[in-house]
C-alpha cells in the first residue's frame, strides 16, 4: 500500500526526531523471519529501549539526510529494518544477540559516533559491557588497592599480637 504525501512527511519527521536523539543506528536484513520471530525481536527491543521500525528506504535516507546517521545511506536498499537508540549499545546488542539465535537476520551495517560500522563492527559494538557494569568493575578497580591494604594490616596486627602472646 503506498502512502500519500502528507503520510510519507510524517514518517521523514518521526525517523528525523528519532535520528536526532538517538547515539547508534543498526540497519539488518530481515528476509525470511517469521512474524512470530519478529514479534520476538520487536518486544526484547522495546524493553531496553530501542525503537526498531520497518522503512521504505528511500524515506530512510531522506531523514536521515543531514545527520550523523547519513554514512551508511548507500547500505539503505532490500528489506531492511532499523534499529534506533539512545543508549550507546543498546541497539547493537539487541540485534546482535537476536541474530546469534536467528540466522535470517543479517546485521547489515551500523552508525556509532557518526562513524559507520560494518557488521563485525555491530558485533564488537554489541560486545561492550553496559554502562552498569563498567561502573562496577571501575568501583572494583578503585577498591582493590584499599582492601588489600586492610589486609596486609590485619594480617600485620595479628602477627605482631602473636608475639606480644608469646613473649607474656
Amino acid at each position: 500500500m503506498s502512502l500519500n504525501r502528507s503520510e510519507k512527511e510524517a514518517v521523514i519527521s518521526d525517523v528525523t526526531t528519532l535520528a536526532a536523539q538517538a547515539q547508534t543506528l543498526v540497519i539488518a536484513e530481515y528476509r525470511g523471519i517469521t512474524v512470530a520471530d519478529m514479534t520476538k525481536l520487536r518486544n526484547q527491543a522495546r524493553n531496553t529501549g530501542v525503537t526498531l521500525s520497518v522503512l521504505k528506504n528511500t524515506l530512510a535516507r531522506r531523514a536521515v539526510a543531514g545527520s550523523s546517521f547519513e554514512v551508511v545511506a548507500d547500505q539503505m536498499t532490500g528489506p531492511l529494518i532499523y534499529g534506533f537508540s539512545v543508549d550507546a549499545i543498546a541497539a547493537a546488542k539487541v540485534v546482535a544477540e537476536f541474530a546469534k539465535t536467528n540466522d535470517k537476520l543479517v546485521i547489515r551495517a551500523g552508525v556509532y559516533g557518526g562513524k559507520a560500522l560494518d557488521a563485525n563492527g555491530v558485533k564488537q559494538l554489541a560486545s561492550i559491557p553496559s554502562k552498569e557494569v563498567l561502573l562496577a568493575q571501575l568501583c572494583g578497580l578503585l577498591m582493590s588497592p584499599m582492601s588489600r591494604t586492610a589486609v596486609v594490616l590485619g594480617a600485620l596486627a595479628a602477627k605482631k599480637g602473636e608475639g606480644e602472646a608469646v613473649a607474656a
